[in-house]
C-alpha cells in the first residue's frame, strides 16, 4: 500500500534579547550554570512578572515578514507542567490569544531529482505564532545517579511558531528549518544557532493510505536541533509507522525521542492534550495592547526580506542559483553585494568574484577596502583582455585589498600583469616553442589534441604570464593546422 506522510513543525525561536522575558536577569549563552538567574526567573513567592518590550516587537516583526495577521490584543497563559527544570512548575505562554495568526513562509525546492532542476518556491502554511519563556535546562552525565539542573535558560524570550499540517517529507522539513534560521538572522530577531538551542523544532509525524481524507494518528518527536537529526528522526519515524500499519497494528499518539547514534526514535510519554496542561489565564499580567501605529511603523523597517532578495538576484541581475543562494543568504552582505554591482553592468562575473573571494575577505576582515568603483574597475580590465581573470581574481586582487587607494590599471602594469596582445610579439613565441618540440607537433597533428594545453603552458613561461590567452589559443591552432 501507499502512504502518505503529513507533517507539522512548532518551531521554537530564542530572541536575542538583552534580558529574559519576563525579568531583568541577562539573557546569554554559555555563562557558567546558574548565574543568569533572580527571584523572578526561580519563581519565589511574592515576586512579579513583568514584559520585556523587546519581545513583543520581536514577535510583531517575524510576524509581519510571515505575512500574518498581529493581534491588536494578545493575553499570556499559565501552562502547568512539572518538571525539574521548570522552578515554578508553569511556563508563561500564550494559549488562546497569540500574538500572531496565520501566514506563511516560503520555502525553495528542487523541481526534480536532476542536478540541473530548476527550484521551486511553495509557501508552508503558519498557524500561529505565541510568546512564551523557555525551561532551564537539565544535564544527565553519564554514569551519575543524580540529574545536574542549570536554569540561566529559564525565562529566556521564546516565539513559538506553529504550522498547519503543511509539510510532507524531511527534506520539506529541512526547507523549512533553513528558510527559518535565514529569516530570524535576516530579521535581527535570533541569531538561529541550533547547536546552542536557539531554533529547534517539535516534529509531528502521520502516515495515512494515499487517498484517506483523515490524517493518520500523530507521534511528536521533541527538541531538534540539527537539520540533519530532525530528516533522520522524520524518515525512521514515518518506517516504524508505515511498519506497524502493515503488520496490523496502530499507531499511539506518543511523544518520542530521537537518539542521533543509533538513528531512531523512541518512546518517552504518551502524548498529552491540551486540557492535561489544565491552561487558565495569567493573573500576574495583563493583555498586550498594540497601537496600528505600532505595528505600521515595524512593518515599515522591514524592507526585502530574503525571498524577494533571491528574486531580485535571479531575475533582475541574472545570477545562478547557486550564486543567488549564497549571496543572498545574510542581509548585511547581499546589501553590500548591491552596492558593488550598481557599479558595474558585470553582475554575473562580480557574483563569481564575491562568491569566490571578495565575501570570504569580508566575512573574515568585517569590511571590504577596495570600493565599488574599484573592483568594477578589475571587472573592466577582465572583459577587455587586459588581464587574464586568473591574474585578476589572484595578484591584482590581492593587491587591491592591500592599496585599494591605487589606480587598478597601474596597478596592474606595476605587477606585469597587462597581457600582450601584440600580434608578432605571440606569433614569435609561438613559432619558437613549436620548433622546440617537433615530437609533440606530430603527436598533436595525430590527434592528441589535449597537447594544446602543454603548448600554451610553453608560451606563458616564455611571456611570464603576458601573453593574451584567447589570441594566443588561436595562433597556436592555426599553427598547428
Amino acid at each position: 500500500m501507499t502512504y502518505q506522510t503529513t507533517i507539522g513543525l512548532e518551531t521554537h525561536v530564542q530572541l536575542a534579547t538583552a534580558s529574559k522575558a519576563f525579568c531583568g536577569d541577562r539573557n546569554a549563552f554559555g555563562a557558567e550554570p546558574n548565574r543568569n538567574i533572580s527571584e523572578i526567573s526561580l519563581g519565589y513567592p511574592g515576586t512579579l512578572p513583568f514584559l520585556n518590550e523587546r519581545q513583543v516587537e520581536y514577535a510583531v516583526r517575524l510576524g509581519l515578514a510571515l505575512g500574518g495577521e498581529i493581534n491588536l490584543r494578545s493575553t499570556f497563559d499559565r501552562k502547568n507542567y512539572f518538571y525539574a527544570d521548570l522552578p515554578k512548575g508553569y511556563q508563561i505562554t500564550q494559549d488562546e490569544n497569540p500574538i500572531c495568526w496565520g501566514g506563511g513562509l516560503p520555502i525553495l525546492l528542487p523541481e526534480g531529482t536532476a542536478p540541473a532542476a530548476p527550484p521551486r518556491w511553495r509557501t508552508v502554511k503558519i498557524h500561529h505564532i505565541h510568546m512564551e519563556e523557555d525551561a532551564g535546562k537539565s544535564i544527565h552525565g553519564a554514569g551519575e545517579a543524580f540529574s545536574r539542573v542549570d536554569l540561566n535558560r529559564a525565562g529566556t524570550p521564546l516565539l513559538e511558531i506553529v504550522t498547519e499540517p503543511d509539510l510532507n517529507s524531511a527534506d520539506e522539513v529541512d526547507a523549512f528549518m533553513s528558510g527559518m534560521r535565514q529569516l530570524v538572522r535576516w530579521l535581527g530577531v535570533s541569531d538561529g544557532n541550533m547547536e546552542e538551542g536557539s531554533l529547534r523544532c517539535d516534529v509531528n509525524v502521520s502516515v495515512r493510505p494515499a487517498g484517506q481524507a483523515e490524517f493518520g494518528t500523530r507521534c511528536e518527536i521533541k527538541n531538534m536541533n540539527s537539520m540533519r537529526f530532525a530528516r533522520q528522526a522524520v524518515d525512521y519515524e514515518v518506517r516504524r509507522q508505515v511498519n506497524l500499519l502493515e503488520e496490523g497494528h496502530t499507531v499511539r499518539q506518543q511523544t518520542r525521542q530521537f537518539d542521533p547514534a543509533t538513528g531512531k526514535t523512541s518512546a518517552l510519554r504518551d502524548k498529552e492534550d491540551a486540557h492535561d496542561y489544565r491552561y487558565f489565564p495569567d493573573p500576574d499580567l495583563p493583555p498586550v495592547v498594540l497601537d496600528p501605529a505600532y505595528v505600521a511603523e515595524i512593518r515599515a523597517g522591514l524592507g526585502e526580506l530574503p525571498w524577494q532578495a533571491y528574486d531580485r538576484l535571479r531575475n533582475e541581475l541574472a545570477l545562478t542559483h547557486d550564486d543567488a543562494t549564497l549571496i543572498g543568504e545574510d542581509r548585511a552582505d547581499y546589501q553590500a553585494f548591491l552596492d558593488y554591482a550598481a557599479a558595474t553592468p558585470r553582475p554575473g562575473e562580480l557574483a563569481k568574484l564575491w562568491v569566490n573571494k571578495l565575501l570570504p575577505y569580508r566575512r573574515e576582515h568585517g569590511s571590504l577596502p577596495a570600493p565599488p568603483a574599484a573592483v568594477a574597475a578589475l571587472l573592466q580590465l577582465v572583459a577587455d583582455g587586459t588581464v587574464s581573470a586568473a591574474n585578476a581574481s589572484g595578484k591584482l586582487l590581492s593587491a587591491l585589498l592591500e592599496q585599494p587607494e591605487r589606480n587598478v590599471t597601474q596597478l596592474a602594469e606595476s605587477l606585469g600583469l597587462v597581457q600582450n596582445t601584440d600580434s608578432d610579439f605571440l606569433t614569435n613565441l609561438v613559432d619558437e616553442v613549436l620548433a622546440e618540440f617537433p615530437a609533440k607537433v606530430a603527436a598533436y597533428r595525430g590527434g592528441k589534441r589535449g597537447l594544446i594545453g602543454f603548448f600554451m603552458g610553453e608560451v606563458m613561461k616564455r611571456s611570464r604570464g603576458s601573453a593574451e590567452p584567447k589570441t594566443t589559443n588561436q595562433l597556436l591552432r592555426d599553427r598547428l593546422g
